[in-house]
Parts: structure tokens; sequence; C-alpha cells
């Protein structure tokens, strides 16, 4: 179907870029190229669209709220229009992380654009409903919202019509939040299953007045002459048989001693305008080239100004409502306690307009020839304008509700995240290989099962890669001292095969034999340590030749040949679900499913991602009885040669060049970041990277070459590093971060699992 459209897109294309040559400027992000600044690197961003500018405004006081409960969550925001896209980039630049126009509804730009915000939630204002947009948010398991929902009198018939189709998409949404009752109805007839619609009122009553800037152009023009009364012509429209702007120009010639600031709807219209308005014969001048301060009429020819104008106006005239239009929002004005006068067509804002007639908050015309005396009438009525305001504060809040549904979904999914073709198919293909081998070895170890003689706890996780074992395994072992433990480990990166017992205080050997971890572990906890593909003959082994009374299974949560009487499992904030697939699509070693043999699950990293709430949810939709924990990394000192060591933030100021060796090296960058540190060079290497005299060497010169005095590294990497270190590197100093790991409820983990031992 995309195939059989594209000719028309093309033609469509050609046809706007004509109309506006700017249009061409913007085809590449409504292609999916979005700047690589937008680029996200976990699954917790909010993407939002509105449309055009009126969509814009009324999303301001959601984002507003949403940024007060979740201010680390990314949000963009998306327009389709050239106005709204301008409008957004003025009006949301303190709130908005990224401003865009919205991709074509193709497959290709939809997927593009989903890689690189990777969102969680996907808010979609009023009834923009594109079928891919709409499916493609479902395949990742994100959230998709539709808010301030709304279908008009034209466009009802059409989705009544379609309601076969139309119900299959609206199907997609997870919740749809309609301005009113009636609209809620008409959802329902659309397709929309009952239970998905909800009346959560219309997000423009909660419009935030903008204050324009004082050095605006408009603003001085007002300025220049306050004793003359100020009459607004909002949004002015143009339909098949009638141009507003000439009953606004007619008007103004009766309104003796008035000035009008007149501004048309669509930027195209501006041209027009301006030359009705000179061959009326009036004194005008224009925004953009305001040369006549005196002038007794104002084009405003500028977008996203006009709301904050309104305070200086005696009267508004909201546009759309002599043409056939459907009539524009006359809540702005409203809402600065302005009388406002429309004309009979206020269709689209029906609602709006029956609510503020029941409250005589509005002046109604029946035809332009009206315009002058209503405009004259309602200045001379304050009390109009008392009533427009109290009419609109009394719909106020829907910002809260729409909050409160985009929470409610933003802390219960977590989106996968989808590759591009043809890897995706290659390399799924290959992940359901992974499932079946995992499926069949986890029966074959289980079916072979042996205990040994003491407790044993295991640390692991269901992901390929670091999610913080080392500190939290570290970090038991020192809790559980006065119990006797020992620690077994496979010693990833060694060298050798056969089993390595470390039991004595004064015992050294080389990470080749032993691998870093269990190097890392035997400094900081001095306790014995078996090194063993096969940790039940590494633990009879262990048990032999040191006194323990208790082990822990370091990375043992697949290693179910050995039984263990307590499963922790941990979980990274930033990566908590090896993006939602088995390996090599993605970095599951199992299913989720297998979460279900956890005793205990350790969410770390909290403190570096905005929806742990999600991660939580999806942990309790697997395994609804293991209580969940949450932890955290704390830099504890720097570290260098001889043990000198300096406090975490001490280098903060200093010229570095940082490297590391970890599954996840993100880790280490975030914890520079904390640390206030910005180094001049990265370097990331393959986990348990061991460095070799060279790579020392070329780090060294590195860091003299870009005038660093610093090489920034982990504890882990330290122990990797050759034992000539010092003399390679030279004059530059070299420091390693120790890190611990604080984990929230640490006494109640602890005696939970001495309970279960």
């Amino acid at each position: 179907m995309q195939g059989l459209a594209s000719p028309a897109i093309l033609v469509y294309l050609l046809l706007r870029g004509l109309r506006n040559r700017q249009y061409y400027s913007t085809l590449s992000e409504r292609c999916g190229h979005l700047p690589p600044s937008f680029q996200q690197t976990i699954s917790a961003s909010i993407w939002l669209h509105a449309v055009s500018v009126g969509e814009v405004l009324a999303a301001i006081p959601l984002i507003e709220e949403l940024k007060r409960r979740t201010p680390a969550t990314p949000i963009f925001v998306s327009t389709t229009t050239l106005a709204g896209r301008e409008t957004a980039g003025k009006r949301l630049a303190s709130l908005a992380d990224g401003v865009f126009f919205a991709p074509f509804d193709f497959v290709w730009a939809v997927r593009r654009v989903l890689r690189q915000l990777r969102p969680a939630v996907v808010i979609v204002l009023e009834t923009e409903i594109w079928p891919n947009l709409f499916r493609e948010v479902k395949r990742t398991g994100g959230g998709l919202i539709l808010v301030n929902g709304r279908i008009s009198d034209r466009a009802l018939p059409r989705y009544r019509r379609f309601k076969v189709l139309f119900a299959e998409i609206l199907a997609l949404c997870d919740c749809i939040l309609t301005q009113s009752e009636e609209m809620k109805q008409r959802f329902i007839h659309a397709g929309a299953a009952a239970t998905l619609v909800e009346v959560g009122g219309n997000l423009k009553y909660d419009f935030a007045p903008a204050v324009a800037a004082a050095d605006s152009p408009a603003v001085r023009f007002i300025e220049a002459d306050r004793s003359r009364p100020l009459w607004i012509a909002a949004s002015t429209s143009a339909d098949d048989y009638l141009a507003e702007e000439d009953f606004v120009i007619a008007a103004q010639r009766g309104l003796h001693g008035w000035r009008l600031i007149v501004a048309p709807r669509k930027p195209e219209r501006f041209e027009d305008v301006a030359g009705r308005l000179a061959r009326a014969g009036l004194r005008w001048t224009r925004r953009s080239a305001l040369d006549d301060w005196n002038a007794d009429v104002l084009l405003l020819d500028s977008v996203g100004e006009l709301s904050g104008l309104f305070p200086y106006a005696r009267a508004v005239f909201m546009g759309g409502t002599l043409a056939d239009r459907g009539g524009h929002n006359i809540l702005e004005p409203a809402i600065f306690g302005k009388p406002v006068v429309a004309g009979p067509h206020l269709e689209n804002f029906r609602e709006i307009a029956e609510h503020f007639e029941r409250r005589q908050a509005i002046r109604r015309i029946a035809s332009g020839e009206e315009l002058r005396d209503a405009v004259a009438g309602a200045a001379a009525d304050p009390a109009l304008g008392d009533r427009a305001l109290a009419a609109a504060e009394e719909k106020r809040g829907a910002a809260a509700v729409a909050a409160n549904a985009v929470m409610e979904l933003y802390d219960a999914v977590y989106p996968r995240t989808r590759r591009a073709q043809p890897a995706y198919a290659f390399l799924w293909s290959l992940s359901l290989l992974w499932k079946l081998g995992s499926a069949i070895d986890h029966w074959r170890k289980r079916a072979h099962a042996r205990k040994l003689p003491v407790p044993v706890i295991s640390v692991g996780n269901i992901t390929a890669g670091g999610t913080g074992k080392t500190p939290v395994t570290i970090e038991l072992l020192r809790s559980f001292q006065k119990l006797g433990p020992g620690l077994l480990t496979r010693g990833y990166g060694r060298d050798v095969r056969q089993n390595v017992m470390v039991c004595h205080q004064d015992g050294r050997m080389p990470v080749s034999i032993t691998g870093d971890e269990a190097q890392l572990c035997r400094r900081e906890t001095g306790v014995p340590i078996g090194v063993g593909a096969n940790r039940y003959e590494a633990g009879k082994e262990l048990l032999a030749a040191a006194h323990v009374r208790l082990l822990v299974l370091d990375d043992g949560y697949q290693h179910l040949q050995l039984h263990r009487d307590f499963d922790l499992v941990l979980i990274d904030a930033l990566n908590p679900f090896g993006g939602g697939y088995a390996l090599p699509l993605g970095r599951l070693r199992e299913p989720l499913r297998g979460l279900k043999r956890a005793s205990a699950f350790v969410i770390t990293r909290t403190d570096e991602a905005p929806n742990t709430k999600a991660i939580e949810s999806i942990l309790r939709r697997c395994n609804a009885t293991a209580p969940v924990f949450r932890a955290r990394t704390v830099a504890r000192c720097w570290t260098g040669p001889g043990g000198a060591t300096l406090d975490a933030k001490q280098l903060d100021a200093v010229r570095a060049v940082a490297f590391c060796g970890l599954a996840n090296p993100e880790s280490f960058r975030r914890s520079l970041n904390r640390a206030g540190i910005k180094p001049l060079d990265w370097h990331a290497y393959e986990d348990h990277h061991r460095y070799t005299p060279s790579e020392i060497r070329r780090l060294a010169r590195h860091a003299t070459d870009v005038g660093a005095d610093f090489l920034l590294t982990t504890a882990k990497d330290a122990i990797n590093l050759d034992a000539d270190y010092p003399s390679i590197i030279g004059s530059v100093k070299l420091y390693w971060l120790e890190i611990d790991i604080a984990i929230d409820r640490r006494e109640e983990l602890l005696a939970l699992i001495e309970a279960r031992l």
C-alpha cells in the first residue's frame, strides 16, 4: 500500500513545495532523519505529537505537568505544519528536549524516529490517527495514548463510514481521553472500544497565557499610542465566498479613533491581507517591516506572538467564525479576561461555545455587517470579559487528568529496541535458535543439578553484559563475613581451564589464571575463592581447602547444574531487558519468563534512569512474589600507584583521558559525569580486556599529546593493567575509581537472604 501511495505523495510534496519553498527544507526530518543530539541511550523518553499551532499551545500545560512529575524524562515534540514547528520552537524551548517535524506515516520513517527517540510513551493530540505510527509504537511494546480527542462534525460521517478500518487502528491505543462526553460517544461510534475511551476534559482550558516580549515590534507599536482603544481580529480566515478581513476593514472604518491588529490564521495569506489593507486606503503597517508607529492598523505577519498581545485589547474578534471554517479557539483571549466576539461558525468548538453562551460570556453575531457594533458593544461591557474569564477557569484541570493517564502508562510499559531491516530479520531468526538452545540447555542442567553441603547464594542476571554484579557480590561477601563466606566464579577472561583456589590472605596469582573479577573480590573482601567453569566441582575443592560455611555464586543465574538456596537477580536500569529480544538480536540470555525463578530482584543504577517504576512493573508481571530492591553506584575514592587515594570529587578540574574495558562502558562515563569530570578523550575496550605494555604506552602518549596530565580508569581495569605500568606511563598520573553499591532497604534484603539460608 505504501508503494502504491508513493506517486501521490510525491505529487503532494511537489505542490506543497511550490506553494512554500521552505517546505522542502523539512523533508529530511519528515523522512525520519532527526538531529544526532536527539539520540537516546535508554527507552525512557516521551514523544508528543501536536499537528499545528493550536495543538502546540494546548500541549504546553500537559508538558509542564509532566516535567513537574518526572523532570529527568526527555520530552520530544513533533508537529506537522510550518507554523506549528515555529511556534513549538519558540514556546517549548525551555520545556521540550527537542522539536521536529513528524515523519511521514511510512514504516521506514516511523521506525527510524522510534529507534532514535526510544519513547516509552507516545502521546497524540486530538485526531491525528496515523496507522503505521500507531502500529509501530505497539510493536515496540511502548505506550500509546490519544489526548484531547475530538472528532469534528465534518469528519464524523467519514469515521462512521470507515468504522471497520478505524476500529482496528484505535484498538492500538492504550487509552483515549476525549474533550467531552459527546466526543467520547463519537469515538465509540468511530469504532473505539468503550473500555478505552474516557472523558479527560479539554486541554485548551488549561492554556497558559504567554507574555509578549517587551522588545517585540508589536508591543512597541501598541505602546506608541495607548490613548486610543485597541481591538484584535485574531486568526482571520477565508473560504470560497468571503474573506473575513473585508468585514474587519469595514468595521475598522466605523470605529473612529480605534487601532486594530489583524492576525491572519495562515502565513500564506499574509500578502493577500496586506493587499486588501492597501486597497482599503487605511493607514497601516506590518509587523515585519514596521515603519509607521502611529498607523491605525498593524498586520501581524508573525507566528506564535498573537496570544501575548491579547492583554492589550479592549475586545477580540475570533476569526474563522464568519468564514465557514468551523471557528478557532476562543479560550486564549477569554483567559485574559477579554470580551470575545464570534460569528455563526464555531462548529469545531461547539461545546466551548455552548458553555460560554450558557454563562453569557461571549457575543455572537450572525454576519460580518454586525462586527463594528459588536466590537464597540463588547468593549463597553467589562463584565463580559469577567464572565469569559470565569467560564474558562471553570473547566480547567484537563492537564492533570491527562498527566495522570500518561504517567500511569509510563510506569507500566518498557519498550523493546527494534533494529533496522534486513539485520532485524536475520538476527531474529538466530534469536529463535538461541531460545531453543537455551531451553534445551536449561532442561539438561536442571535434570543433573547437584547440591553442595553449604548454602549457596547466586548473584546473576538475565542479560548479557554488566549489571553491577561485582559490586553487589562484594557487598554480600562483606555483609555475611560472620558466616564465613567464600566465592565461586567462572573467571571470565582467564587463560587456563583448570580449577584454581585462592585461599590464603597473602596468596597472589596472575589475572590470567583467576580472571579480573576474582582478583577484585579478593582484594576487597579477602574471602576464599574457587575459580572454575564447573562451579560444583570448584565448590567441592574450595570447601576442602578452606573453612567456608556459605558460598556466593557469581554470575550464576543460568548455572542451573548447581543447586542454590537464594537467586538474587540484578536488573540494569539502563538496559533492563536486553532490548526485549534474545541473543544475538537483543541481549537476553533467556526469555523473560525465566525471571520466575528469582528469589529477589535488585534494580541497579536506579539514579540514572527516570522510569524504574516501569521496570518494576514488568518484574512484577514476570514474578509476583519476589521482592524488588533498588541500588545505585556510589563513588568511594580515586586510587593511584602505591595506594594513594583522593576524594571522589577531587579530580573534577583535571585534564584527563579516560579508558575502560567494561560490558557497559556507559556506566563509567556516567560516573565521571557525576564526579564533574569531562575527559579530553575516551577509549573503550572489550569487557575483561587485559592491557599490554604497548597499549598502555599508547594511552600515555595520547594523553600527553592532547595535554592531559591524568589517565582515569576503573578498579576492574586497574587489575588488568600490566604490572610494569608505572614505569611505562612516565609522568602521566594514573588513577582508578573505587566504587561501592548502595542498596535501598539493604537490611531487609540481608534479612531475607539469611532467613532463606
